[in-house]
């Protein structure tokens, strides 16, 4: 993640929490999962599960998980978090591309009719939806 967008990831999740505990899950990737993971750690009272992916190279080995999932490959770890839950917020390296794992779990999530929040690289936050 930018500089920018940890402080609007940060600011978003702030305002997400609430006196109900979230569970926050992302996939430990070294980057933005990584990232995410330290700043959603901050947050007292917020619950982190973790979606490995078999191929270890880019694993993160985030600490401080309350529950670690089997390993998966890449696309079904990333569609097994977006299922377990009810929005995303995903911070791409810049626009729309096919060949992008991020892109395409946003594309899953709003497929799947999820909430996702997108978070460019100047911190600016987009909310999209697909309507039932």
């Amino acid at each position: 993640m930018t500089d920018k967008q940890r402080v609007a990831f940060l600011d978003l999740i702030k305002s997400f929490h609430t006196a109900d505990p979230i569970i926050f899950h992302h996939g430990d990737c070294i980057g933005a999962d990584a990232d995410a993971h330290d700043i959603v750690l901050s947050i007292c009272g917020t619950e982190i599960h973790i979606h490995p992916p078999t191929e270890s190279k880019y694993r993160a080995c985030c600490i401080g998980a309350h529950l670690e999932y089997r390993a998966a490959p890449y696309l079904q770890r990333n569609h097994n978090i977006v299922d377990s839950t009810s929005l995303m917020i995903a911070t791409p390296e810049g626009a729309e591309t096919l060949r992008s794992g991020t892109w395409a779990t946003i594309r899953y999530a709003l497929k799947k009719k999820k909430e996702v929040y997108i978070i460019d690289i100047q911190g600016d936050i987009y909310s999209k939806t697909i309507s039932a």
